[in-house]
């Protein structure tokens, strides 16, 4: 399962893979980064892949944009242009609109049997599963991320979803509902209509198939807006779903900016409804619009800080490993990260001492190559950003442990970082930092951080290290966060919804609660005569 992948790349990424294909991007450049060999800049490896899809799908065919403008999406690594990319703005979206529209009131998509949408659903699965390295090349090539993660995780838990989504096609159905009187009362549940998605640049396949998903399984049609960071593994996909037999319309992607592009499909009066991943502060863009244009509901899945608690009776050596997952897995760009790390007072020396020493044998290096656990950042606006939440540690008074420098002079690598001595008032243990930045703070007893973890204007999750299992139910039942791992973190799997508390979101992602997000309940209430019973 997809779930257990993501686990094994803990002890994965310290025993590299020794053979099978993907053993071809092994070779130099992979370092700790405290050796002096971080200096080096060596040429990166040429990915295994080309860019072949750079316009906009619109109605089934690629498009330019209808400015002619592109923008170009980076290689983290070095910083240089992969690809021109199609621009859309406003007229772009209001086509893709049109093509939704059109594909929904008119198409055979929302009339054809739930078995016949099943089938294509099921045909793009193997179709993805297929071409698994290449999609998997294409991605960590745009975001940077590890390829032995795309490749063994990202891609086949796109999969799982698609066709976990698949056998839902089928299965929705509404109820028989008895009623005060002589009546028949039935609920239909009908598909909402035209869904505009946004997803963002830190898991651009996976959040492509928590929101494609779902709406095509429930036979809605699309416009989904790409982040303009990572807008080309969704034109892969998009062209393999048409080859499975979508029909034209039914999946519309436009790139671009969100100013442009997004603002205009949120204010759309013809989208039936949004959802959006990204930042808390977008987020309330994206509902403020929303509600200005025909008050389209909205389902958000936003930012966190989530808290992970290693209790006094933890194996230290395994609480040190699951933290260490917790926070730096995807260069530290997880809205669900382990950011804050509460360790108890009795193991907190230990705990440090061995989580600075877990950062410093942390693989860092090209993407490409076997056996690296981090890649670069994103992009020069995260990189500046986490730059700068390093030095606000430091000014504050927190104690820079390991790390906090850029690595090598070209692309967006970052030290793994760990600082001690944190208070919960600092900005490094408050915001979102999104990057490879660990903070480790003290406490005393459980109704302390009980309090302390919650006090924070997130709830998307929280990870609980213990032996105990009433430790564990206490903290379960009073951390205020939407998931809550008890000796594991980030364990995914398509059927366990996914969603936040407080300003994290609103609505639950993933499992047969997402299936609600795209359906309008419908009530029909027929009178009876002479019924032979009620």
């Amino acid at each position: 399962m997809a779930s257990r992948r993501i686990a094994s790349l803990v002890s994965r990424a310290l025993h590299p893979i020794s053979g099978g294909r993907r053993q071809r991007f092994a070779g130099r450049g992979i370092y700790r980064y405290s050796t002096a060999a971080a200096s080096a800049v060596e040429d990166p490896i040429k990915p295994p892949v080309s860019v072949l899809y750079d316009k906009l799908l619109i109605n089934g065919q690629f498009v330019d944009a209808a400015s002619g403008k592109t923008f170009s999406t980076l290689d983290p690594r070095t910083g240089e242009v992969i690809a021109h990319v199609a621009e859309g703005e406003a007229e772009d979206i209001n086509r893709a609109v049109a093509s939704a529209r059109k594909a929904f009131d008119e198409g055979p998509w929302p009339r054809m049997t739930a078995y016949e949408r099943q089938r294509i659903l099921l045909r793009f699965a193997d179709l993805v599963e297929k071409n698994n390295d290449e999609i998997a090349a294409l991605e960590t090539w745009d975001s940077g991320k590890p390829y032995e993660q795309t490749s063994q995780v990202e891609v086949p838990m796109f999969v799982r979803l698609f066709r976990y989504y698949a056998g839902w096609a089928d299965k929705i159905h509404g109820m028989t509902i008895p009623a005060d009187g002589p009546l028949h009362v039935q609920t239909l549940h009908e598909p909402i209509g035209v869904a505009g998605q946004i997803i963002p640049w830190n898991f651009p396949l996976v959040m492509f198939a928590w929101k494609v998903g779902p709406a095509l399984a429930c036979g809605n049609t699309i416009v989904l807006k790409t982040a303009e960071q990572t807008p080309l593994s969704a034109f892969l996909v998009g062209k393999l779903l048409h080859e499975a037999g979508l029909p034209d319309g039914v999946l519309n992607i436009v790139s671009g900016f969100g100013p442009t592009a997004g603002a205009a499909l949120c204010n759309h009066m013809d989208v039936d409804k949004l959802a959006f991943t990204g930042s808390t502060d977008t987020g309330k863009i994206v509902l403020e619009l929303a509600a200005k244009s025909n008050l389209k509901p909205v389902t958000l899945e936003l930012g966190g800080k989530s808290p992970f608690i290693v209790c006094e009776d933890a194996d230290v050596d395994q609480a040190v490993e699951l933290a260490h997952f917790a926070l730096f897995f995807n260069q530290g760009q997880c809205c669900c990260a382990g950011s804050r790390t509460y360790v108890h007072e009795k193991v907190y020396d230990e705990f440090l001492e061995k989580a600075k020493a877990r950062a410093l044998k942390r693989l860092v290096g090209d993407p490409f190559k076997t056996g690296v656990e981090q890649g670069p950042q994103i992009d020069q606006e995260q990189f500046n950003k986490i730059l700068g939440y390093i030095r606000a540690g430091q000014e504050s008074g927190a104690t820079l442990e390991t790390g906090g420098n850029r690595l090598g002079s070209k692309g967006y690598y970052i030290q793994p970082t760990v600082f001690s001595s944190v208070k919960d008032d600092m900005l490094i243990a408050k915001d979102e930092i999104f990057g490879p930045v660990q903070t480790v703070l003290k406490y005393k007893d459980l109704g302390e951080v009980i309090k302390r973890a919650n006090n924070t204007k997130y709830g998307l999750a929280a990870g609980v290290f213990t032996h105990n299992l009433d430790t564990a139910n206490t903290l379960t039942r009073a951390l205020r966060a939407g998931t809550v791992w008890i000796n594991c973190f980030d364990t995914f799997d398509a059927a366990i919804p996914f969603g936040g508390y407080k300003m994290s979101g609103i609505g639950r992602e993933k499992g047969e609660y997402s299936l609600k997000n795209y359906l309008q309940v419908k009530a029909v209430v027929t009178p009876l005569k002479n019924p032979a019973w009620l």
